[in-house]
């Protein structure tokens, strides 16, 4: 990781790390349709996989925290529902 400035003249930790395989490549496309750097691109890229994460952690804290408050339903329930579906009659969907 280096120190540098990004595009506008901030200052930053830029990361050096090579594209794997085609990546580089493919990375070219949108670089020249929007007339940004590829460095503004990996950085919008990494930006939206961290809120990703974030989402996903905060998302899988709240199913635990369901799951403690006994917030479930029972598999065989959800089983029997899913199988139900390809019939001519299909069961409600389980309680939650």
């Amino acid at each position: 990781m280096t120190i540098g400035s990004d595009e506008d003249g901030n200052r930053d930790r830029g990361l050096d790390s090579p594209c794997a395989g085609g990546t580089a490549d493919k990375i070219d496309a949108p670089v020249a349709r929007i007339d940004r750097s590829r460095r503004w691109i990996m950085k919008q890229a990494l930006a939206a996989w961290i809120d990703q994460e974030e989402e996903r952690h905060k998302m899988t804290l709240e199913a635990l925290a369901d799951v403690d408050a006994g917030r479930v339903i029972d598999h065989q329930n959800v089983q029997a529902w899913a199988d139900s579906l390809a019939t001519d009659s299909p069961l409600p969907s389980p309680p939650a």
